[in-house]
């Protein structure tokens, strides 16, 4: 287990030793930027004064600096944050083996098992820290624009979640359970670019694809024939995170849907490696 630590802990140096793992902080940076300057602009002021106004709340109250901040991570992870993700998982292994570093590594006594699971953790460790990122520094940003205090507001019309918390330390700690879900779900999207980094294919081929299964999934939502299958469609799994945000949390959904997503990365794991198992790195 030592060992294995300290391959992952090398595995982890070299991840973020590279420029374009850095490429997803600086754009959901400025992009926080982006949305503080909306939220203060007088229109969308006005319309999210009328949302609350409509639902009984106090606008001063829950225009805060936590609402921002959810909006934030609903509006921005589940697309722009599924980019960056499927560049950084996507390129893993595909890029050693483009590169030609996979036969010197092989070369050493490690199973493919193992070299495969040092690379899988590294990724889920970068998918965690990388969601959180965006979190802490989202909230951090929404204080210093709208100041300390206030309660968090919560509206999603898809899942039919509406809800509020009027205390600053229950809405920090429903926020934080709902990014930690939020992480968890954005660990499948990077399972899938990893299966197709497995494969012998391009970096930039294995993060389009995981891209393209992803905005399937998302068209096959929309389209109003598939309502009766919502359910079993990989999004709506995915998006379950927003049940922690409930005034009773669902936990029952929640099981089931973070159930469903540990099955399929176990899965996707175990097909990436089976694909790699039989590759002849040698030519």
């Amino acid at each position: 287990m030592k060992l294995f630590l300290l391959q992952l802990r090398g595995e982890l140096r070299k991840l973020f030793a590279r420029r374009r793992t850095y490429i997803g902080y600086g754009a959901f940076l400025t992009l926080e930027l982006v949305i503080l300057w909306v939220f203060n602009l007088d229109k969308p002021r006005d319309e999210m004064g009328k949302i609350l106004s409509d639902a009984g709340l106090e606008v001063d109250h829950y225009y805060s600096a936590l609402t921002v901040t959810y909006w934030m991570l609903a509006f921005s992870m589940a697309m722009l944050g599924a980019i960056y993700l499927a560049l950084v998982s996507g390129d893993i292994v595909a890029k050693e083996s483009e590169d030609g570093n996979l036969r010197m590594v092989l070369s050493r006594p490690i199973s493919r098992l193992r070299l495969l699971a040092i690379k899988y953790v590294a990724v889920l460790v970068y998918t965690l820290t990388f969601v959180w990122f965006v979190g802490i520094s989202g909230y951090l940003m929404s204080t210093i624009a709208l100041g300390w205090g206030g309660g968090l507001f919560v509206w999603n019309y898809d899942l039919g979640v509406f809800s509020f918390f009027p205390e600053v330390a229950t809405g920090i700690g429903r926020l934080c359970l709902a990014t930690l879900l939020l992480s968890l779900s954005m660990c499948t999207l990077s399972s899938i670019g990893f299966a197709f980094s497995c494969l012998r294919i391009k970096p930039a081929a294995a993060t389009i694809l995981a891209l393209s299964v992803l905005f399937v999934d998302s068209v096959l939502q929309m389209l109003p024939f598939m309502a009766p299958y919502r359910e079993q469609l990989l999004i709506y799994r995915m998006s379950n995170w927003v049940y922690a945000l409930e005034n009773h949390v669902s936990w029952a959904k929640v099981a089931e849907s973070y159930t469903f997503l540990f099955g399929l990365n176990l899965t996707l794991f175990v097909c990436g490696w089976m694909a790699f198992q039989v590759r002849d790195l040698k030519t």
